[in-house]
C-alpha cells in the first residue's frame, strides 16, 4: 500500500485515478457528512453547484430531505442548515438525504469520484478510515485536502498526517515504505507536533479564523476530536455517500 497525500484536489494527478481515494474537508464538510450519517442519516448527496443541488432534491418529499448550503463559511439563504456538524442531530437528520454544497468539500469529492473505492475522513472518524485501509490494504490511496479556494490549509494536511501516522502504527512499516510523496513525511510531521492541540492548530489555520469571525467557536472544538465516530462514510454512486 502507498499513500498519496495532495494538499487540494486541483493538485492531483490529472491523468490518474487511484484505487482509494479519501476526500477530506475537516472544517467542515467531512466532519458533518460523517455526523450525519452517524445520526442516521439516509445519505449525503454533495453538489458543487448549488442549482443542480435544488433541482435533485426536488425530486424527494420535504419530510425526506434536508439542504445544506455554504458558501464562505455561512449558511446560504434559503437552505435548511449550512456546514455545521453540530446541526446535524439524530432527531433532525433520521432516515432523511442531506443533499450538501459547500465552498471545498464538494470539489473535492467530484475530482476524485472516479477512483474505485471513495471515502471521506475528517479527525472525528479518523480511526474506522485507517482500519478500512489496514484490512483492504489498496494498492495505491491518494488522501486529498479541500484546501482553501485552491491553496493549502492546515487542518486538511494534519488530518492526512493524522491518517498516515495511523497506518503506521497499526502496520508496523516504516515511513519510506508507505510514503508515495513527499508530502505524507511533511503531514506526518504536522500532525505529529499538533497531535495534543488540534484545536490551537485550527486557530492558526486561516480557515479557523474565518469560522471565529463567524462565531463557529463550538464547531472547531467540536471538528478537533478524534475518532469519536465509528463510522465509515463510501461512496454508494458518484457524489453519493452513505454508511458502511
Amino acid at each position: 500500500m502507498k499513500l498519496y497525500i495532495y494538499h487540494t484536489p486541483e493538485s492531483t494527478p490529472v491523468h490518474e485515478v487511484p484505487e482509494c481515494a479519501i476526500a477530506v474537508d475537516v472544517l467542515r464538510a467531512t466532519t458533518t457528512i460523517a455526523t450525519v450519517l452517524s445520526a442516521g442519516g439516509e445519505a449525503v448527496e454533495a453538489f458543487s453547484d448549488l442549482d443542480k443541488l435544488m433541482i435533485e432534491s426536488e425530486k424527494w418529499s420535504p419530510e425526506k430531505r434536508l439542504r445544506a448550503g455554504e458558501r464562505g463559511g455561512a449558511k446560504v439563504p434559503g437552505f435548511d442548515l449550512g456546514n455545521s456538524p453540530l446541526d446535524c442531530t439524530p432527531e433532525l437528520v433520521q432516515g432523511r438525504r442531506l443533499f450538501i454544497s459547500t465552498t471545498n468539500g464538494t470539489r473535492t469529492l467530484q475530482r476524485i469520484e472516479n477512483a474505485k473505492t471513495v471515502l471521506t475522513a475528517a479527525f472525528i472518524n479518523r480511526a474506522a478510515v485507517v482500519q478500512y485501509l489496514v484490512e483492504k490494504q489498496p494498492e495505491t490511496v491518494w488522501i486529498v485536502g479541500s484546501g482553501w479556494e485552491g491553496s493549502f490549509s492546515l487542518e486538511d494536511t494534519a488530518c492526512a498526517g493524522a491518517i498516515a501516522h495511523s497506518v503506521l502504527q497499526h502496520t508496523k512499516l516504516s515511513p519510506d515504505e508507505v510514503a508515495g510523496n513527499d508530502e505524507v513525511i511533511s503531514a506526518i510531521a504536522l500532525y505529529s507536533q499538533w497531535q495534543d492541540n488540534l484545536l490551537g492548530l485550527f486557530h492558526h489555520a486561516s480557515h479557523g479564523k474565518r469560522l471565529l469571525r463567524l462565531e463557529c467557536h463550538e464547531d472547531l472544538k467540536y471538528c478537533s476530536q478524534e475518532d469519536i465516530l465509528d463510522v465509515l462514510p463510501m461512496q454508494e454512486k458518484p457524489g453519493v455517500l452513505k454508511s458502511y
